[in-house]
């Protein structure tokens, strides 16, 4: 172990400026991901598609996000962290521009993945260099604080996305993602610098795989990682089953759907207001069952209610309001959590973690695009399994915390806290 100090290019108090910039660049991923939802069924209409189809015009994005975040962290943990993000940056608006310019669905496809492995560098990154710059016991609090901030895009995007189409059409969306793109661009070039010298820098002769399979050898790491990507999993299946059955089943317009979706963002926006009050007092491992034994209890009770027949906009909403406040709760100490397991691979620890996220939420999406039949069944089914996972994996850094032994921390080659 090196004698010197733990992240000694981490700061006490980074400036305003760097913690918003570093909040903008969280933004990327909804710009991707939630200024999507309300395109779905205009989508579907004007270019023909079947329910399937016009799925994974969403779901791919999720595919793309989620594999690019596996290596964004191990390039930023090998290159530097400035780099990596500024060239993920620059293919989000390339994306964006071909989706811009799709008149088919193929380039569609393509513009959306392009654009989606672009955007899979911005909550990767953020994390990771929040951990480079923020001291261990402000981390938790850093994180939950940029994770608030970045409930403002989740929060507005599909309100914005909404507004547009029924205001200049579906394409729109893409125009707006490409200006807002440029300027976190902007912003980024301007104000993030590098937090990850050359000396903290894995080896060259270290592979990517070696890193993973350390990784994934602990079971704490693995119970965190599934237990985030369960619960974005279930609210993912919440968000897009809602958006297709608002405008299809109650045959609401695409702004209304924006206005009530206000409320999932608002619910992981108290989630985080209460880990960011917890701070250090509760476990980790006390929290991220907390927030499993929400998810679970409010799918379940939501589930009750939509087969009881109570088939109206808020049987959606406010559920989902509540799986998001979960995600608010558990998810900064999750992250957290996963980074910890093994401090020379954080980069690639937060890539993992951001990538159970997106391919959990894509594989439960297009499952519910492949079952959906225009009733609420096949979100109630999806829901629930994705509730039961996240109480399995949630559970268990708890119970071994509580009757087992916690393994420390496991350092690689040169000391890296």
């Amino acid at each position: 172990m090196s004698a010197t100090p733990a992240r000694p290019e981490a700061v006490s108090r980074p400036s305003r400026t760097f913690v918003i910039a570093l909040g903008l660049v969280a933004l990327v991923t909804p710009l991707a991901v939630h200024l999507f939802f309300p395109v779905i069924p205009a989508v579907k209409a004007a270019l023909g598609l079947t329910n399937a189809h016009a799925q994974f015009t969403f779901s791919v994005s999720l595919f793309g996000m989620a594999f690019a975040t596996l290596f964004y962290g191990s390039l930023s943990d090998r290159y530097g962290r400035r780099p990596v993000l500024l060239s993920g940056l620059g293919l989000f608006l390339i994306g964006s521009a071909i989706s811009l310019a799709a008149e088919t669905a193929t380039l569609l496809v393509l513009g959306r993945l392009v654009q989606a492995i672009g955007a899979g560098c911005g909550l990767t990154l953020v994390r990771a260099i929040a951990r480079d710059a923020f001291r261990a016991e402000q981390l938790v609090k850093a994180i939950a604080y940029l994770t608030m901030f970045g409930t403002l895009g989740p929060m507005i995007s599909p309100f914005i996305g909404g507004v547009l189409i029924d205001t200049f059409g579906w394409r729109s969306v893409f125009g707006f993602a490409l200006i807002a793109g440029g300027a976190i661009v902007l912003t980024t070039y301007l104000v993030i610098g590098e937090t990850h010298p050359p000396a903290k820098r894995t080896a060259s002769g270290e592979s990517i795989a070696q890193s993973y399979a350390v990784l994934f050898r602990r079971l704490r790491f693995n119970a965190f990682v599934f237990q985030s990507g369960f619960t974005t999993g279930a609210f993912m299946v919440m968000a897009t089953a809602s958006a297709s059955l608002m405008t299809e089943l109650l045959k609401r317009p695409a702004t209304e759907f924006g206005l009530y979706f206000l409320l999932f963002p608002a619910g992981f926006f108290l989630g985080n207001l209460i880990s960011t009050r917890v701070g250090n007092r509760i476990s980790t491992e006390t929290m991220v069952l907390a927030g499993s034994v929400l998810a679970l209890a409010t799918v379940s009770i939501q589930a009750a209610v939509l087969t009881a027949g109570v088939v109206v906009p808020l049987a959606f909403f406010i559920p989902g309001t509540f799986v998001t406040m979960a995600q608010g709760i558990a998810m900064p100490y999750a992250q957290v959590g996963a980074m910890a397991e093994v401090p020379r691979f954080a980069g690639t620890a937060a890539g993992v973690g951001v990538f159970m996220q997106h391919f959990c939420s894509a594989i439960f999406a297009q499952f519910y695009g492949f079952l959906a039949d225009g009733t609420p069944r096949p979100m109630i089914l999806i829901a629930v399994l994705c509730g039961a996972l996240t109480m399995i994996s949630g559970s268990a850094p708890w119970l071994q915390k509580q009757f087992g032994t916690v393994p420390p921390p496991e350092e690689i080659g040169r000391a890296h806290v």
